[in-house]
């Protein structure tokens, strides 16, 4: 075992490879070969060793470079929320809320960010404070992708003007990737990514540029996509794909 290892290993912790698959990554044999393969890396340090065991409360643990959450209290879930559905857990006019639809976690879940009242689609929903915080605060840019039906055929100019930029009301704002799916003489479909969490600033956007939007859906979040969820179903991020959606924000 070399001297970094040495330091690593907590003779009282676990297993590394029981943690991995405890943590649902791997079964503890294929987590074992991940080991040996240098795949896993302990307080970043990489560990090809087997015997090394680690305590899974303290221990920052990275696979092929993504976090593995160790913390089985914390979880983080995938809700597709209907539209007529308020992003609050709780409503004072007796409105459906996000709450509705996550009844069977006992954790108490905050939303990440908000879907206004007439949009679909993807919301995240954790009980990690830290991990709420980070995919919310600006600076880590987290980008969200939409599809929306607008009024109007919308002309392929439109695309060079969204992503190099326009200016709202509290300022510009410019999406990342502009995609024209379908163009008909009275309605347009639009795919648009952008890492701004501005209130409504689809919907702003598209309104400024002559095409309001009809219909808009959220799609995906980070690495996190909407795939098969049907409106109010809920299915739990965790193993690598939680790992590279904390990865995303320096976790």
């Amino acid at each position: 075992m070399s001297r970094k290892t040495q330091d690593l290993h907590d003779p009282t912790g676990e297993r590394l490879q029981k943690v991995l698959a405890h943590a649902g990554v791997a079964s503890r044999r294929a987590a074992e070969d991940m080991i040996q393969a240098g795949r896993v890396s302990v307080d970043g340090v990489i560990v090809r060793q087997l015997g090394i065991r680690v305590d899974p409360k303290s221990a920052v643990i990275h696979v092929d470079g993504d976090r593995v959450q160790l913390d089985q209290d914390l979880i983080t879930v995938a809700l597709y929320k209907p539209p007529g559905v308020v992003s609050t857990m709780s409503d004072d006019q007796g409105r459906k809320t996000l709450a509705d639809f996550v009844e069977d976690y006992p954790q108490r879940l905050v939303h990440v960010g908000r879907l206004d009242i007439d949009t679909e689609g993807l919301i995240l929903l954790s009980n990690d404070g830290e991990l709420v915080h980070r995919l919310t605060h600006p600076s880590y840019e987290v980008p969200k992708t939409y599809i929306a039906r607008v009024e109007g055929s919308v002309t392929r100019g439109l695309q060079k003007v969204m992503e190099k930029g326009i200016t709202l009301e509290d300022g510009p704002v410019h999406a990342d990737r502009f995609i024209i799916r379908e163009v008909a003489r009275k309605n347009s479909i639009v795919e648009i990514t952008l890492h701004s969490g501005r209130n409504r600033v689809v919907r702003r956007m598209m309104e400024e540029v002559g095409h309001p939007v009809m219909e808009l859906v959220r799609m995906q979040f980070g690495n996190i996509v909407a795939g098969h969820l049907k409106p109010g179903q809920v299915r739990q991020i965790a193993g690598s794909e939680l790992g590279a959606l904390m990865s995303m924000v320096g976790m």
